[in-house]
């Protein structure tokens, strides 16, 4: 079965990313992202996080940091009926690697592994990165924040753009 996606950045489009999420207790999620991923669910997409997470080779955090972040972020997303079906991450800053954004590697492997048709899918971003990596998998692209020409369509958070994918 072919399945179509949502693709979502981690910080600054599902939790607030004022300060760096280093621990559980750091991460702080939007009042509207449960409902969003909820929505997204129910309307048959699958939804990932695939997230650049440079600070593990940097040394901030390592990956059972990181690990026991998300386990953190799924639990409280539990807590309101919606789930995930995946989270994938770069842990590289400095080193070359065909996952970190803006290459689309982290996009196409779920793909692959999820048989995600990408021309119906999305990738949803705050950064320029993210938008190049969903432009490069073929998947249309929506920038939270400030437009990017390079975006399909601009919104100022999650709730906005999901409304926009479900109404086309």
């Amino acid at each position: 079965m072919i399945h179509k996606a949502v693709f979502l950045d981690r910080d600054g489009v599902i939790n607030d990313n004022t300060n760096h999420v280093n621990q559980p207790e750091d991460l702080v999620l939007y009042s509207w992202t449960a409902s969003s991923i909820r929505r997204l669910k129910e309307a048959g997409y699958l939804v990932f996080v695939v997230t650049n997470q440079g600070g593990i080779e940097m040394g901030y955090f390592t990956e059972t940091d990181l690990n026991a972040i998300h386990a953190h972020m799924e639990a409280i997303l539990k807590e309101e009926n919606a789930t995930l079906d995946e989270i994938i991450f770069c842990p590289h800053f400095k080193s070359k690697c065909d996952c970190r954004k803006p290459n689309p590697g982290m996009i196409l492997t779920l793909a692959h592994k999820h048989n995600v048709d990408l021309s119906s899918s999305w990738m949803v971003g705050d950064f320029a990165t993210d938008i190049q990596a969903g432009n490069a998998a073929g998947c249309r692209t929506i920038k939270i924040g400030a437009p990017d020409p390079d975006a399909d369509h601009s919104c100022s958070d999650l709730k906005k753009a999901v409304d926009h994918i479900l109404h086309n």
